[in-house]
């Protein structure tokens, strides 16, 4: 079992650390060690949640005792987070901490308004439903937990469709005319960039057809192959085919996107949803 593993033994340690820590509400278990989608590089993903920071010399405190080989402590180039390397196992830990109110306005954002995103647009919801709680000091997250245990709202579906379809070919600022434009220039990391952001919307607009939750960025190909019912054909093909042709600039790229967006332009229409009036869906 799963459990059985270095990885949640260290995780359960690193728990028993937080659980004396005054303002920690609640301590989860995340990524890869819960998906069942673990390789050689995977780390342990922990979230701490709470309606105060941690001091950094409490968190400082807590590595310390653990042990570590390396430690990045107090980073926030995107959440604030803690990452350091297991002394004892050599296992990458790495910490994310959330506010409370933040993570709650989060999934009322998704779940109650029906909100799409630029890509990943159901993220924080897989990742509160997906999580194993080490410690709760009371049952605000399992009560969270139990508020993302809902079917796929049709108007989120609408949502993240209308918020991410015109994007890809439709509107004038698409990514495939930017991507156009960096092929006629040759510019190499605006074409790799642009493509980035494609990949991410797209998979955004099949995840919502299959009413299927966005696990992130780790995967995704091997994710929608296993969970989606609902796939473009030769999805795996065209995608090592992009990525091949968006290295070099080669001119069979534009055609290969166009495969792949002819297939999940097919895909809504087989939903009853016109590819052509997609920026429409949600206006009611």
């Amino acid at each position: 079992m799963w459990t059985d593993t270095l990885h949640f033994s260290l995780a359960r340690r690193v728990s028993e650390q937080f659980k004396a820590v005054a303002e920690v509400e609640a301590f989860a278990l995340g990524g890869s060690q819960i998906s069942g989608s673990i390789d050689n590089h995977s780390d342990i993903d922990l979230y701490v949640y709470s309606n105060e920071i941690v001091p950094l010399s409490t968190r400082r405190s807590i590595v310390e005792q653990l042990g570590a080989i390396k430690a990045d402590l107090n980073l926030t180039f995107w959440d604030l987070g803690d990452e350091w390397i297991d002394l004892e196992t050599g296992i990458e830990v790495d910490i994310i901490y959330w506010n409370q109110a933040w993570i709650e306005e989060q999934i009322e954002y998704t779940l109650i308004n029906h909100q799409g995103k630029m890509g990943y647009s159901t993220c924080f919801w897989y990742t509160v439903l997906n999580s194993k709680i080490l410690f709760e000091r009371s049952d605000w997250f399992s009560t969270l937990q139990k508020r993302c245990r809902v079917s796929y709202p049709e108007e989120l579906k609408h949502s993240i469709i209308a918020k991410n379809h015109p994007v890809l070919r439709s509107v004038i600022p698409s990514y495939y005319s930017q991507i156009q434009k960096s092929i006629d220039r040759y510019d190499l990391i605006s074409t790799n960039h642009r493509l980035a952001s494609l990949f991410s919307s797209f998979f955004d607009v099949l995840f919502a057809i299959n009413e299927v939750l966005n696990p992130g960025e780790k995967k995704v190909l091997n994710y929608a192959l296993a969970k989606c019912q609902k796939i473009p054909t030769n999805l795996e093909g065209n995608i090592e085919s992009i990525m091949q042709s968006g290295a070099t600039g080669n001119a069979l790229l534009l055609d290969q996107i166009d495969e792949l967006l002819d297939g999940l332009d097919r895909l809504l229409d087989e939903e009853g949803i016109d590819p052509r009036r997609t920026i429409l869906l949600d206006k009611g």
